[in-house]
């Protein structure tokens, strides 16, 4: 079972951003884990035909494993075995499965789907 504890610290991130139309991005990067809880990602975005461009974000973990957004707001909690959870943002579903199997690397895998949203993001995680 993982705890907040095992995440501190930095780590690679990978991430494929996969869309059921137009094109795949991918982006690489860092994340960091601070023991009070936030969590800052940033690399760069290469999107098929565009330049590179900076990208981060920002939330905050709990000792629960849950996880909110900057503003506060809850996101979702992450499974500590791994596994399923789900977040609705009106009118857009995100579903995600963490696969903590391979640890210290691990994977989380979103699918999102609304009226102007439809894509997967695949995001790889291994101790830099």
């Amino acid at each position: 079972m993982r705890q907040l504890a095992d995440f501190l610290g930095q780590w690679v991130l990978s991430r494929r951003i996969l869309p059921a139309q137009g094109a795949e991005a991918q982006f690489e990067g860092t994340a960091v884990w601070a023991a009070d809880g936030a969590y800052a990602e940033e690399g760069l975005l290469h999107v098929a035909g565009q330049p590179p461009m900076r990208a981060e974000r920002r939330y905050r973990w709990d000792e629960a494993l849950n996880v909110y957004f900057e503003d506060g707001r809850f996101f979702h909690q992450v499974p500590p075995e791994g596994g399923t959870a789900a977040h609705w943002c009106e009118p857009d579903q995100y579903d995600v499965r963490y696969d903590f199997g391979d640890w210290p690397r691990f994977e989380v895998r979103w699918r999102v789907v609304g009226p102007r949203k439809n894509y997967e993001m695949i995001s790889h995680y291994c101790r830099g």
